[in-house]
């Protein structure tokens, strides 16, 4: 069945170009001419839709499997009383219509010899070659357990490693589950229940993330009839209600008239162009009652039209944008930045002349193919001379990887591997398969990550590091420092930041910003054998500072009172003066004062925002300049990521610079950072730099400045 055909036996009131409807052209196949017998007629029909997209493919080969699979399987029979080979050739039929090269259908005419007759892989090897091999190997796996709710899991692992190594696996999977589920009347209801919900769990999924679109919206269709019978028929009265409005009223098909006035306007523009109407499937007018609540007559379809250039499509586009009125929240842009399933197309929607709002897609016949068949429109991917149908041949260390692997199959296959038991795989499976949009990001090499939409630089640091990643203490998002936690998006470049600290490792709290499994699985198995390390967070734990005083917990900063270098105030010499908490002013800053409550002067740096303030407010600067005395005291602010034994770093590097500490505070982490607060006793102020480039230099600080509060003007 087509992306969106509204009912597989419906009559479509539309006129549109043939579309590909598998169910409809798969009981003509089996169903075969009176004059001739019924099972070569259905392999005739197979050879007919193979040659229409490979006009040159030698047909011979699906003829030789035809017959080993016809007398292989004769005698047996399917449940719902038909002949067993009926089949293998709905399946390889399926796969036809859609495009698959040779080698695919023949592998798929075969798929069951092995496992159900005694046919032997090294006959079929013999036969059809290592290719035909190889893919009857790879389904036959995945069909020697049973669907049970303890060998799912496994049965889906297997499915995804041979996946990994060969799509075609997979397209001859989901063609054999859209079949048996056409056929799935004849089993009990709850058996047909269970089946249903894992095709809708992983199976409909797996079909989106491959691009094969024409099996996963009848895949839809059929497991929205089994799971939500009621709403099924709702919607199903709703179409035949729409489709049998325009022969009882007389009145045009909304559609209709957009569709005449778009091909009037392309024709005039001089652009070639083909206008069709795109009937939505069950679950999309499903999907579209429940978002808009009333259905208009524009909500059963969609206009599709069809160019031949990529540089059509935004020509067509500035048409339609041109002569009707545009929805722009309605615009997407897939065709510069395609889906990671290999779509590509124009989304927009206009409005027509009497209001009706009608959404149209844009795209090329090549991107249309892509669109319906995904990953079985490319062919064989290990072909040596990129001829449909050609044989490729087997590496020469025997290990196999498809050139065309997606690269979140390769990310699937990665974490699969990790994961600890089949209940893990199976619910880390489903949410990974729930996640429909990929992002990618730019590493600082020139390198890139794919990652779902919503990731995190936690997920960013697992994609890249591996379980090195449990070292990371922050990262960098397009040149600014940035948490673990921090929402990456499509285009940014990302640097996570790795501690020197071998000891460190993450917290609980990274499960609340991972999104891919790899990271989640990777964090859950670090804190599972580092549970001693998980009952506070880093940077968290009380730490004791040279005074002996605990400062875990402490929430704020405290201020000592001023020693040391001290200004003399040159207006008022007998005045008492107090340095600003605000600004921590030390020699040789600038500096001015301001006269405060009880007549002292509080003395600020120059470059202070509160002195601006007190300007403004009309206040009077008073004159000051620094004493004598070289010692200052200078309160300063440490940020830094959370790490084991950072405050007694960073305490060292105090010390060794030879400033004693009056007061230090840390405040509980907050997303990963944690704020350290110093007052410090210098016994030179000419050492402050070095003070703080040599706290900056501390694994794991990003920054040291002096300390800034609000001050009252």
């Amino acid at each position: 069945m087509s992306a969106e055909a509204a009912s597989p036996g419906a009559p479509i009131r539309r006129r549109a170009r043939p579309r590909i409807d598998l169910r409809r052209l798969g009981r003509v196949a089996l169903r075969g001419s009176t004059s001739r017998d019924r099972l070569p007629d259905a392999i005739g029909h197979v050879a007919e839709a193979h040659r229409a997209h490979h006009p040159d493919a030698d047909l011979s080969i699906l003829h030789r499997a035809y017959v080993l699979a016809e007398s292989s399987h004769r005698g047996q029979m399917r449940k719902s009383g038909e002949p067993y080979i009926t089949h293998p050739l709905a399946v390889t039929l399926i796969l036809a219509q859609l495009g698959a090269e040779t080698t695919t259908l023949t592998a798929s005419l075969l798929h069951d010899t092995v496992e159900d007759t005694e046919v032997t892989l090294d006959q079929v090897q013999e036969e059809f070659g290592d290719e035909v091999r190889y893919l009857v190997d790879g389904v036959t796996k995945l069909e020697k357990v049973d669907y049970g709710a303890a060998a799912e899991p496994e049965t889906f692992r297997k499915m995804l490693v041979a996946t990994g190594d060969d799509v075609r696996v997979m397209s001859i999977k989901l063609a054999d589950r859209l079949h048996n589920m056409r056929t799935l009347g004849v089993m009990r209801p709850e058996k047909q229940a269970r089946i249903a919900k894992v095709t809708q769990d992983v199976l409909i999924p797996l079909a989106e993330r491959l691009g094969v679109q024409a099996l996963k919206t009848e895949l839809e269709d059929l497991v929205f009839a089994i799971l939500h019978p009621e709403e099924y028929e709702r919607t199903r009265a709703l179409i035949a209600a729409a489709q049998g409005d325009g022969s009882t009223t007389g009145r045009q098909d909304p559609l209709t008239a957009i569709s005449e006035n778009v091909t009037t306007v392309l024709r005039e523009a001089g652009i070639p162009a083909e206008v069709l109407i795109r009937p939505r499937h069950f679950v999309s007018v499903y999907r579209v009652g429940a978002k808009r609540g009333e259905l208009r007559g524009t909500d059963f379809g969609r206009l599709l039209v069809l160019v031949g250039e990529d540089a059509d499509c935004y020509a067509v586009l500035g048409e339609l944008h041109t002569c009707f009125t545009p929805v722009i929240s309605e615009f997407k842009d897939f065709v510069a930045a395609p889906k990671f399933n290999l779509y590509q197309s124009l989304h927009t929607a206009v409005v027509g002349p009497d209001g009706a709002v009608a959404e149209i897609l844009i795209r090329t016949h090549r991107m249309h193919k892509v669109a319906e068949a995904g990953v079985i429109a490319l062919g064989n991917p290990y072909a040596s001379d990129g001829a449909p149908g050609s044989q490729g041949s087997e590496p020469a260390d025997g290990e196999r990887a498809d050139p065309t692997r997606p690269g979140w199959l390769s990310r699937l296959l990665e974490w699969q591997q990790s994961a600890p038991d089949p209940d893990t795989f199976w619910t880390t499976l489903r949410a990974d398969l729930a996640q429909d949009r990929e992002i990618t990001v730019f590493r600082t090499d020139g390198g890139t990550l794919g990652l779902p939409a919503g990731a995190s630089c936690v997920d960013a640091a697992y994609a890249q590091y591996g379980d090195a990643a449990h070292h990371c203490i922050g990262a960098r998002v397009n040149g600014r420092l940035a948490t673990l936690g921090t929402v990456l998006h499509d285009g940014d470049t990302v640097q996570p930041l790795l501690a020197e600290d071998a000891a460190s490792g993450p917290s609980p709290d990274w499960l609340d910003h991972a999104r891919t499994p790899a990271a989640r699985i990777a964090i859950s198995g670090w804190l599972d054998t580092h549970p001693e390390d998980t009952r506070a967070p880093h940077g968290a734990r009380p730490e004791r500072t040279g005074a002996g005083q605990p400062t875990g917990h402490a929430r704020t900063a405290a201020f000592a009172e001023p020693a040391g270098a001290v200004p003399t105030v040159t207006d008022r010499p007998d005045a008492s003066v107090r340095i600003a908490g605000c600004c921590t002013p030390a020699p040789p800053d600038a500096v001015t004062g301001f006269v405060v409550h009880g007549g002292a002067v509080t003395v600020h740096r120059q470059a202070c925002s509160a002195v601006t303030r007190m300007r403004s407010a009309g206040r009077t600067p008073v004159g000051v300049s620094w004493g004598e005395a070289t010692d200052c005291r200078v309160t300063l602010v440490a940020e830094s990521f959370g790490r084991p034994r950072l405050l007694a770093d960073l305490t060292e590097a105090i010390a060794t610079a030879g400033a004693a500490i009056v007061s230090a505070t840390v405040e509980p982490p907050s997303e990963q950072r944690v704020r350290h607060t110093y007052t410090l006793e210098l016994p030179d102020a000419a050492g402050l730099p070095a003070l703080m480039r040599a706290m900056r230099e501390v694994p794991g600080v990003y920054d040291v400045s002096r300390a800034h509060r609000p001050a009252a003007v």
